[in-house]
């Protein structure tokens, strides 16, 4: 049996990396995690990751409870997995990194300790709001852009209709009149 194998370019692989962050960072928003922020990173600190999800908690138990909803959440719906995490035991500073993004919980205390935001000046901070709004206007904009190309291959492939010639219309029938006679021409 053929397997086909599915390549993504760039784009698309930043467009469901944003996919991902936006789903990490609505779990945040419903565990009530505090100062959501998304990093989005410098390019040339890409090498590291595109993103960082930064959000702080009241205690350990909920730091703990928002870094396993967004791995659980993100494993039903994505299947994706983090590639480690970090600190979960003692819950102080919970990180999950995705590669192509990291998610940083943190306390309070120790997120204004590591002042990640300050580390990262180059970044983008963006709050969910912000990064949602962008989400979809680059997915209505994509699909905008395949609609208009689907549009225009339709009318490419689209052949010419023929068009019949107009009916010509009958001839009004005539009305059949007692013919006058005529007198004979004169020779």
């Amino acid at each position: 049996m053929e397997t086909t194998k599915t390549v993504m370019t760039d784009n698309q692989a930043h467009e469901q990396t944003r996919i991902l962050v936006q789903a990490a960072a609505a779990v945040c928003e419903e565990k009530k995690g505090e100062e959501t922020r998304i990093l989005e990173l410098d390019p040339a600190d890409s090498g590291l990751s595109d993103f960082f999800l930064v959000t702080s908690a009241a205690n350990d138990r909920q730091a703990i409870a928002i870094a396993d909803e967004i791995e659980l959440r993100l494993k039903r719906s994505f299947g994706v997995m983090p590639n480690s995490v970090e600190g979960r035991r003692h819950g102080d500073w919970i990180l999950l990194d995705y590669v192509d993004f990291v998610v940083h919980v943190f306390l309070k205390e120790r997120r204004t300790f590591y002042d990640i935001e300050r580390l990262r000046k180059s970044a983008r901070p963006l709050t969910p709001a912000q990064f949602d709004t962008e989400l979809k206007a680059a997915l209505a904009a994509k699909t905008r852009a395949v609609r208009g190309k689907s549009a225009a291959k339709k009318a490419a492939t689209k052949k010419p209709v023929a068009r019949k010639a107009p009916a010509k219309k009958a001839a009004a029938p005539v009305k059949k009149t007692a013919a006058k006679k005529r007198a004979p021409a004169k020779k």
